[in-house]
């Protein structure tokens, strides 16, 4: 990743404070030069970071930090997308949902709501976790905790976004669907798309984007996934004409799924 000049001198800075939390466990590796390097071993020490309070100066450090890389990676905002000719109030947008400053983005989270613990994994719950610091990790510990048991599937909760450009992360848990799904794997994703939504118009929220939930490392094939979604969407949006949320985003990553899509807003 492309690191910008501006955080070059935080970065090792912040890796030094990520090992001190761990000098118990002798984790004695010296710190890269290179500021990509660096950036590897920042994020893999984050991902695998308990939630555990951190310093007012790693979290002032690590702030300026994430919110420069996020600046000099483009932001994007929901009146720079075009809305699909078929319905002024949805819009294909591929790239990363971590840049989007709409008022709420959707997290595929998975059951335990703590985030993606595999170092530099590419899924968007690690990338939404590295993104808007070791804060959300601490806030969904706290709820949690709070609920005393695993997240079920088909429902959302909203976190801070923290340093992300988006106000909320709303977060949702969907179907772990190997092989061929099933009516009931089909009924919990609408949930999830449903449940998020009324989570979106109890905030107040006018936009919202929804990433490819259940597609990825839970094996929903996109192919099925994708008229699922749009397709509760619209119906959630006929049923709520009152609603607040005026553009809800399909946002894709891959040119293969954005084909998908496009298919089926067309």
């Amino acid at each position: 990743m492309n690191i910008p000049a501006s955080v070059h001198t935080s970065l090792p800075q912040l890796v030094e404070l990520l090992r001190a939390e761990r000098r118990e466990q002798d984790i004695a590796v010296s710190t890269p030069d290179d500021p990509k390097a660096q950036w590897d071993v920042f994020r893999a020490l984050v991902n695998t970071r308990p939630p555990l309070p951190a310093s007012d100066e790693f979290l002032a450090l690590q702030d300026e930090l994430l919110r420069d890389i996020i600046a000099h990676r483009g932001i994007t905002r929901p009146e720079d997308i075009e809305p699909c000719p078929c319905d002024s109030r949805i819009a294909l947008w591929r790239g990363d949902i971590t840049t989007l400053a709409v008022d709420a983005i959707v997290n595929a989270a998975n059951s335990q709501m703590l985030g993606c613990f595999v170092p530099g994994h590419f899924c968007i719950d690690n990338a939404i976790h590295t993104f808007a610091g070791v804060q959300l990790r601490i806030e969904c510990a706290r709820l949690m905790d709070e609920q005393g048991y695993a997240e079920p599937t088909g429902m959302a909760k909203v976190t801070d976004a923290f340093n992300l450009p988006s106000r909320y992360i709303i977060h949702t848990v969907g179907p772990i669907a190997q092989g061929a799904p099933s009516d009931l794997d089909r009924a919990l994703l609408a949930n999830c798309y449903t449940a998020c939504l009324d989570a979106a118009d109890e905030l107040g929220c006018e936009s919202i984007a929804f990433c490819c939930i259940s597609t990825g490392v839970f094996g929903f094939p996109q192919e099925q996934a994708a008229p699922i979604a749009v397709r509760t969407v619209e119906e959630w949006l006929d049923a709520h004409p009152d609603t607040p949320v005026k553009r809800v985003i399909f946002n894709v990553f891959s040119e293969r799924d954005e084909k998908v899509y496009e298919r089926l807003l067309a």
